[in-house]
């Protein structure tokens, strides 16, 4: 079960980037491309909390998000094609002296039938590459909103 922890700097404030990470309107994918606008479903939506079922590319996951912590973002999986388990993302933000923000971005992956587990092999040897890159654009279209 592979964990990939990515960290990356912006100059958007904690708010900004949960403002966007909870932001599920339509452009979603341009914020986070495995998120298609076609597939995304919110099944409810709070002050604190949604239920999003969200994906692309035939992968999909229902995720719980919890951002009563604006510090500390967590989106559990709560039913997938191809994962589960402790399956999900934690985000944690502190706010820098300099006026930016590191983003601390844990991803769990634990893969509930053979794709899955192929999905998480792979992602264990190619995540922090593949996600890392993936965060940097979304940290980039973050600022630009901003």
């Amino acid at each position: 079960m592979p964990t990939i922890t990515l960290t990356q700097q912006t100059t958007a404030t904690p708010e900004q980037f949960v403002a966007g990470l909870t932001d599920f309107g339509p452009g979603r994918a341009e914020l986070f491309p495995n998120s298609a606008d076609e597939s995304l479903v919110v099944h409810e939506k709070r002050d604190t909390f949604a239920d999003v079922t969200e994906g692309s590319g035939g992968i999909w996951e229902r995720l719980h998000y919890d951002w009563s912590d604006l510090g500390h973002v967590v989106l559990r999986t709560v039913d997938s094609n191809v994962w589960g388990g402790r399956s999900g993302h934690t985000y944690t933000f502190s706010r820098q002296a300099d006026g930016t923000t590191i983003v601390r971005a844990e991803v769990v992956r634990e893969g509930k039938n053979f794709k899955g587990k192929l999905l998480g092999l792979s992602l264990g040897l190619l995540g922090p590459k593949v996600l890392g890159g993936a965060l940097a654009r979304t940290v980039q279209a973050i600022e630009a909103r901003s």
